[in-house]
């Protein structure tokens, strides 16, 4: 890899959106890059669910807090689709790596439902690392 300053990490709170963080935290020690943990609120859940700006704010809180304080970590929250809101955000800062966890999803179950990560790899503007 080139030059990385900026690192992208989506996150959702989940156990694979952890260890993204703590990929993301490796690399950016490595290059003594930026993290930009961005959580993005699925319209669809917003509809059904009144209290997602604290879910929104503890898995943020979480994600920053595993972050030494001596990597610059920027948080940000937006609500939409999460595949094109994360290619987008991670085109608008201009992302040199996405590091994104996999939901582990079964195959059959990843192809019928779709995959976040999935699309992320195939449309992000930059490379994208899928944690386990």
């Amino acid at each position: 890899m080139t030059d990385i300053k900026r690192i992208l990490v989506p996150v959702d709170g989940s156990e694979t959106s952890d260890r993204a963080i703590e990929e993301a935290i490796k690399i950016a020690e490595v290059y003594n890059s930026d993290i930009h943990i961005l959580y993005v609120a699925n319209i669809n859940q917003l509809a059904i669910n009144a209290c997602l700006s604290d879910a929104i704010l503890e898995a943020v809180t979480k994600a920053g807090n595993k972050v030494p304080e001596k990597i610059n970590v920027i948080t940000t929250s937006e609500t939409g689709s999460p595949s094109v809101t994360i290619t987008d955000f991670a085109d608008e800062i201009k992302a040199d790596l996405v590091v994104i966890g996999s939901r582990g999803l079964g195959l059959v179950k990843g192809v019928l439902l779709g995959s976040v990560s999935q699309y992320v790899v195939e449309h992000a503007p930059c490379p994208a690392l899928v944690v386990k």
